[in-house]
């Protein structure tokens, strides 16, 4: 009987940490029965023959910088992979990660010349932001509408939260906590200043306070 597989345009692969573990989760993002035993050239074929059968045309794989963390062979292996899967697949792949990805990727000529760099501005006070904020808004489980009163605090969003999505998505996530909790229903400006959250600046101060 033929696989009935759906079509793809674009997988997204995370935080892998081996080789192994990105082909089971590649597999698992294209709802692949899980292998937890088998080989890694057993997972690499499967995954390829699936990815090739379902014409997947992108490879967006983030947070680079974790998956070529480690030793000096880890490393290598990851770059590896990388070219191999580009000679593969023939389709766009895009590396997702922090400079130390960048850094790792010019560390291979071959991989150097495949991948063009481009650096992701800083979230600014406008109405990209004011959006963007909106659609976190939308998904919480608010009664009351937020969005405005949200719109009129993002220099205070920004300054807290130090300008990235994961920061302003957890303060607006207990933010959100607090106005159930509270029973207002929607975040407004004295519930966001009183939310129990510190910036990715203080909580490393704290931190090395407690090592002194």
């Amino acid at each position: 009987m033929e696989l009935q597989v759906p079509k793809y345009d674009l997988f997204h692969v995370i935080r892998s940490t081996t080789v192994s573990r990105f082909y089971a989760l590649l597999l698992y993002s294209m709802h692949a029965p899980p292998r937890p035993r088998a080989r890694v050239d057993v997972l690499e074929t499967l995954a390829l023959r699936i990815m090739q059968n379902t014409g997947v045309r992108m490879l967006v794989i983030d947070e680079l910088h974790n998956i070529l963390a480690g030793s000096a062979t880890r490393q290598r292996e990851f770059l590896a992979l990388l070219r191999f899967l580009g000679n593969e697949l023939r389709i766009p792949i895009v590396g997702v990660g922090t400079k130390e990805a960048y850094l790792a990727i010019r560390s291979d000529d071959q991989l150097e010349n495949r991948f063009e760099p481009f650096v992701l501005p800083r979230w600014q006070e406008n109405q990209e932001l004011a959006s963007l904020l909106a659609s976190f808004l939308a998904v919480l489980p608010l009664r009351r509408r937020s969005d405005k009163v949200v719109s009129s605090l993002l220099r205070y969003i920004l300054d807290k939260t130090e300008g990235t999505i994961g920061e302003m998505a957890t303060l607006l996530t207990r933010a959100a906590v607090l106005a159930i909790e509270t029973g207002e229903e929607c975040i407004h400006r004295d519930l966001l200043l009183a939310v129990d959250y510190d910036s990715p600046t203080e909580r490393r101060r704290a931190f090395e306070r407690e090592l002194v």
